[in-house]
């Protein structure tokens, strides 16, 4: 079974950036399809970006187009998330996940590995 572990998660200051990993084991991931969700204190786990398995035309929802970049590296079975000019309201647990099989869209309900998530936080 596939297991991921993020890592990279912290204390930024607004305006701040922080590059997200998360470590597959068990299988690489070249044969999966990754993404990366948030979910803040009381909200709905909300999908950031996702990318198919040969990494063409990822997908990121509107808030963080232009600021947030998702990567793999199938080699090294690892994906990254790079966050730049992150904002206090983007305070949230992140977590990496994947699946074998297809998403049509990038949400909760088409990825079945999950990591445990990363805490960021985004204050002065």
């Amino acid at each position: 079974q596939l297991q991921l572990v993020e890592s990279g998660g912290g204390l930024v200051q607004p305006g701040g950036s922080l590059r997200l990993s998360c470590v597959a084991s068990g299988f690489t991931l070249d044969s999966y399809e990754i993404g990366w969700f948030r979910q803040a204190p009381g909200e709905e786990r909300e999908g950031l970006s996702c990318m198919r398995r040969g990494g063409a035309a990822p997908t990121y929802t509107d808030s963080v187009k232009g600021r947030f970049t998702i990567s793999r590296d199938n080699a090294k079975t690892t994906m990254y998330l790079q966050m730049n000019s992150l904002k206090p309201e983007e305070t949230a647990t992140y977590y990496c996940a994947a699946t074998r099989g297809f998403y049509v869209n990038c949400v909760e309900r088409f990825f079945d590995s999950w990591g445990q998530g990363t805490q960021v936080t985004v204050s002065p």
